[in-house]
């Protein structure tokens, strides 16, 4: 009775663990079922609002396509004018508005390319500018392909010299809102057949180029950030290309909108593995942006990655000093090191609101005393005290201190000789003859020589017999077309 006993109560647990595990399942299936008939009814709900709208949104837009037009045929008349005139002013805002309008109402691609690749400098009033100005365009999508055919997907320039990726980036960026549908928003932009399929030959003559231009590894980032905005200003992502897209975005991670376009390629559920392997690479600080962007700041806390961070930029350079290579340059080169990677951390400190579980002051400190020691080393050193000039001549005066401050004045006398230039009023002088105390000549500046009576007593070569003790000889050059011997009172220029 005792074992029939226990073999129940097992088999009965048995069974009632089964039937309860059945009851869950069966739970599941409800509440999927269920969500699959609420997503079933959000979506014929919303494609039946996308058909019964789509008559007021193709209204809407060709009515401003017919205004463009209007205003494309209106401007036409008055270009003529206005190139006699010559361009509207653009110091401000509004007068920047004004010549971005006119390229776009005449569909003029190639001079308003011109003129935003010309002014990097103003990127921001543009950034607010530009999409008002692609609304006057009859066909907003195929104005921006063309603008920037230039250099997307393949550089046309023969001189290559500067990177124009911004501008592709920015009038990419500014495409979006003018595309968005006028009554249900971003859920539906506004791309004709022909231009999408554009777009999408765009996007494959440049992955074809990859291997031209030596793998993913070796394209540059600002062409790998025109790329992927031109896949989602177009909506022309492919499922099958995630892995490119993947490694595209990881290469070049320490771009500022990386994160955001991860997101809107649909790369959202490779996000940890992606910022697990930005950590494997040293790139805590991208992994700190990549985790706030996606909310897994949970599982990846950020103040382990930035003290990470910090350690590896103080061994790399301690390594730097190190390194026999760069015994010249190795303090300044760690030193450099050290400020970026602090400088970065504070930013991110300070963006993201960590300063109560990682406080700043003493990287503040840190880096401060880094600049400090810079700035001292540019300081020009101490000048030593000026030494006395040396005397031309043992006897006679010296020139006046100030005599070196006087424009185009000749002060030195060694080791290179002035400059003798002969005095449009200049006159000749006797023949030399010897004195016992000669006069050294005299220093002028761009004025001609006054009269001098002792200048022809004085004689380069000295009476036989007579000499000046512990002077060295002074060899003059003689005077212009008056033999050796003779000598012209200098005059310097």
């Amino acid at each position: 009775m005792t074992s029939c006993t226990l073999l129940w109560k097992e088999l009965s647990d048995h069974f009632t663990s089964l039937e309860q595990n059945l009851l869950k399942k069966s739970d599941a299936i409800k509440d999927k079922i269920k969500t699959l008939e609420t997503e079933t009814k959000t979506s014929l709900s919303s494609l039946e609002e996308r058909e019964t709208t789509i008559e007021n949104s193709v209204s809407i837009a060709i009515r401003k396509v017919e205004e463009a037009m209007k205003a494309a045929a209106a401007a036409v008349g008055t270009s003529k004018r206005e190139e006699a005139e010559g361009n509207p002013e653009v110091d401000d805002s509004e007068g920047l508005l004004l010549r971005l309008k006119s390229f776009c109402v005449k569909m003029d691609s190639v001079g308003f390319w011109g003129f935003i690749s010309s002014r990097k400098k103003e990127m921001d009033v543009m950034r607010a500018t530009i999409p008002t100005a692609l609304n006057e365009c009859v066909d907003p999508a195929r104005f921006v392909l063309e603008a920037i055919s230039e250099v997307f997907p393949v550089d046309k320039r023969t001189d290559c010299t500067n990177d124009l990726g911004w501008a592709c980036v920015l009038m990419l960026e500014s495409l979006i809102p003018v595309m968005i549908d006028p009554i249900l928003g971003h859920s539906r932009s506004f791309v004709t057949p022909s231009v999408k399929k554009t777009a999408k030959e765009i996007a494959e003559t440049w992955k074809e180029s990859l291997d031209q231009r030596g793998g993913i590894e070796n394209v540059k980032a600002p062409e790998v950030h025109t790329f992927l905005q031109h896949l989602v200003t177009f909506g022309i992502v492919k499922n099958e290309d995630f892995d490119l897209y993947r490694k595209l975005v990881v290469n070049s991670a320490w771009r500022k909108q990386m994160p955001k376009l991860a997101v809107s390629l649909g790369l959202g559920d490779k996000m940890p593995d992606m910022i697990e392997e930005l950590i494997s690479r040293g790139q805590q600080v991208d992994a700190v942006h990549f985790t706030h962007e996606v909310g897994l700041v949970e599982r990846f806390p950020p103040v382990p990655l930035l003290k990470a961070f910090l350690k590896d930029a103080k061994k790399s350079a301690t390594s730097i000093m190190e390194d026999p290579n760069n015994s010249g340059r190795a303090q300044h080169l760690a030193a450099r090191k050290e400020q970026s990677a602090l400088k970065v951390v504070i930013k991110c400190i300070e963006e993201y609101k960590l300063e109560s579980e990682f406080p700043p002051e003493n990287l503040k400190k840190r880096l401060q005393q880094l600049e400090k020691v810079k700035i001292e080393k540019k300081r020009p050193a101490a000048t030593s005290p000026a030494t006395k000039r040396t005397r031309a001549c043992t006897v006679g005066p010296m020139p006046p201190a100030k005599a070196g401050r006087i424009t185009n004045t000749y002060v030195s006398s060694f080791p290179t000789p002035p400059t003798f230039v002969r005095s449009p009023s200049h006159t000749q002088y006797p023949p030399p003859y010897s004195v016992s105390v000669p006069v050294p000549p005299q220093i002028y500046g761009n004025r001609s020589p006054p009269v001098n009576h002792y200048a022809a007593a004085y004689s380069p070569e000295h009476s036989p017999g007579f000499s000046y003790p512990g002077t060295p000889p002074m060899n003059y050059p003689g005077a212009y077309g008056y033999g050796a011997p003779g000598f012209q009172q200098a005059y310097y220029r």
